[in-house]
């Protein structure tokens, strides 16, 4: 595998060496490279080993470790004045319209959308949140009422007809607490109550129900997170499976005890098969992310290379039965590959392979 590694937090980065030669970090022996002087006088015999300079794409990759589960996880609490007669068990999914629990019998539903519930909902009202609310209304199969910013009187009609099926006092009113929302359907992750407490507590809390695997990177590595960027995923067994980043955020843990707050780069990486995660769950893995990636460059394998005595790097080009020493500049490595240009330096040149 091309690129680095790291695992856990005492891991460590490690790049080839030559790499660190690009920038001019290290000398022609720490690399392991032959100088001119030893192995690359032009002349007439040929090396014993070639290499050609072919036309390819570099991918730099780097590898982190990541956690299998269900993303985020996060707290309800109850909103309305009364007592838990109902909640769903650890695992239950909950979808758009269904109750996440129930206060004096009646139904605390979930609906989806970025905004909280924060407010009642009742005609006259105007805001992003009505919006919000009358997109769930009008995908739960009620009409009558235009989807805007505006709740009217039209509203509060389709309301009335929704709190009936929900076998509530049909007020055409939103009371606040009546809302739970979510980005998406719901999986009970824990009851945090019991059925005949107050519902003014943490009643439970919730993830996703689909799998993600969640990777913790260090700020240095932001680079790497970004959304919509695809990645592999190496599962305990073997098996890989490809997958993209569908969030990333920064993660301020506090301080605890001696060691001090820290700042994390959290990668939610989403498979594009979720079968592939079938029966797995809290369970480590590998996520193999693109560091870099460069199309269509020249390259040679990093042996090739030889360490000039006047500085930089050449190689030695075996053309007609003869050798000569070419400087070339080289640029990204990667997968045991060297980007690199020069003077006659072609697709399908050939190259010695020092011995």
């Amino acid at each position: 595998m091309s690129g680095s590694r790291r695992r856990g937090r005492a891991g460590k980065v490690v790049v080839a060496a030559v790499a660190v030669a690009a920038a001019g970090a290290v000398t022609a022996a720490a690399l392991g490279l032959p100088d001119r002087e030893s192995n690359a006088q032009s002349g007439s015999q040929t090396p014993a080993k070639t290499a050609k300079v072919s036309k390819q794409t570099l991918v730099d990759t780097q590898t982190e470790d990541g956690k299998v589960g269900h993303g985020d996880t996060k707290s309800v609490a109850g909103r309305l004045q009364g007592t838990v007669t109902e909640l769903p068990a650890a695992g239950a999914t909950v979808q758009r319209g269904q109750a996440m629990f129930r206060v004096d019998d009646t139904p605390v539903v979930l609906l989806y959308g970025a905004l909280p519930a924060y407010r009642t909902l009742a005609t006259g009202v105007e805001g992003a949140d009505v919006k919000q609310f009358e997109q769930n209304l009008a995908a739960l199969g009620y009409t009558g009422f235009t989807v805007d910013d505006e709740y009217t009187a039209s509203t509060a009609a389709a309301v009335r007809k929704w709190q009936g099926d929900l076998g509530i006092t049909k007020t055409g009113t939103v009371e606040q607490g009546r809302i739970v929302y979510a980005s998406g359907p719901v999986r009970i992750q824990e009851r945090k109550a019991a059925v005949g407490d107050q519902a003014g507590t943490t009643l439970l809390t919730y993830t996703g129900t689909g799998p993600v695997v969640t990777v913790e990177l260090e700020v240095a590595l932001q680079r790497l997170a970004k959304v919509g960027a695809a990645v592999t995923v190496k599962l305990p067994d073997g098996r890989t499976v490809p997958a993209k980043i569908s969030q990333v955020e920064t993660v301020i843990k506090p301080a605890d005890g001696q060691s001090p707050a820290t700042t994390k780069i959290q990668a939610t990486v989403v498979p594009d098969d979720g079968a592939a995660f079938a029966g797995l769950d809290q369970v480590t893995c590998e996520v193999v992310f693109t560091a870099a990636r460069k199309e269509n460059v020249l390259a040679v394998p990093i042996a090739a290379l030889l360490a000039l005595a006047e500085g930089g790097y050449g190689v030695q080009v075996v053309e007609n039965g003869t050798t000569r020493v070419v400087a070339v500049e080289t640029g990204m490595f990667a997968a045991g590959k060297v980007e690199v240009s020069g003077d006659g330096i072609t697709d399908g040149t050939v190259v010695g392979m020092p011995s």
